[in-house]
């Protein structure tokens, strides 16, 4: 079964990598006997269904931390190593489908309008005669 990020994009489960080990956490004395960890490996610089374009976008972002062009993600929050290996599956497919958005547009920069300007000046003398009438006359 093929890992879908988006409508476009599968990627395929052989370029997925799984590791197992014993966690640490709930389970008893059944934590000691089953490896339920799950680590998942997937090597974006060497993927055959990205394009370079999108292994440009997944490395130049600082949100991920590639390991010699690699995402891994260990998973250890369940109880079974079916639960886990989901869990991992899911989160590898959140974060490529995030890190592959396009990138927002730019701002356009614009100066304020000439009326604008002078209604923010208005308000502000407005403001500024409501505050004076406010405050007492004192006549020494």
């Amino acid at each position: 079964m093929n890992l879908k990020i988006n409508t476009r994009l599968e990627i395929p489960v052989n370029e997925i990598q799984w590791r197992f080990s014993r966690s640490s956490g709930a389970g008893g004395q059944n934590v000691n006997k089953t490896d339920s960890r799950v680590e998942i490996v997937f090597n974006v610089s060497e993927s055959k269904t990205l394009t370079s374009y999108q292994k440009h976008r997944i490395s130049i972002q600082d949100e991920v931390k590639l390991s010699n062009g690699c995402i891994c993600i260990a998973v250890q929050d369940k109880r079974t190593q079916y639960q886990n290996r989901q869990l991992a599956l899911s989160r590898l497919a959140s974060i490529l489908r995030e890190l592959l958005q396009p990138p927002p547009k730019q701002r356009r920069e614009t100066k304020p309008t000439r009326s604008s300007q002078k209604k923010r000046v208005e308000s502000k003398k407005k403001r500024g005669e409501l505050k004076k009438t406010r405050q007492s006359q004192i006549d020494y």
